[in-house]
């Protein structure tokens, strides 16, 4: 069986977008969100945009993304991938509402990085930390 470690994150996002395909069907607007940890995709989603009451009651959207408006979606996915620099962890979010019949895209790319991580890094010796204690005062 093929895990998901094994597959590229663009396969990744592509499979997402396949598991979200009947949910986006039913919106035009909201926000897509990745949650990454070590280039792999975890926790993913929709976040609706907020629901308009009137009268005790919600109206119900009435027209969601065509199967043609998802795959310019997912295209446009795909390729803000390539503005994913050297980060293996954060978070990718693509806001979208469909404005004149097409759908218009924002993305979002977020690193996230553990200070830990760092501190096993950091330089030990008489001399580490020197500069920034300088600075600091």
């Amino acid at each position: 069986m093929l895990r998901t470690e094994q597959l590229s994150l663009a396969r990744q996002v592509d499979l997402v977008f396949k598991e979200l395909q009947e949910e986006l069907s039913g919106l035009s607007s909201g926000t897509v969100f990745m949650q990454i940890r070590n280039n792999v995709i975890g926790k993913f989603g929709i976040r609706h945009n907020p629901l308009s009451g009137r009268c005790g009651s919600f109206n119900e959207e009435q027209d969601g993304l065509t199967s043609a408006q998802q795959s310019s979606f997912r295209l446009m996915a795909l390729e803000s991938l390539k503005y994913k620099r050297r980060w293996t962890h954060g978070e990718i979010s693509y806001e979208f509402a469909v404005r004149q019949g097409m759908v218009a895209v924002d993305a979002v790319l977020e690193s996230n990085y553990n200070m830990a991580n760092l501190m096993i890094r950091a330089p030990r010796g008489p001399h580490a930390g020197e500069m920034a204690d300088k600075y600091l005062g």
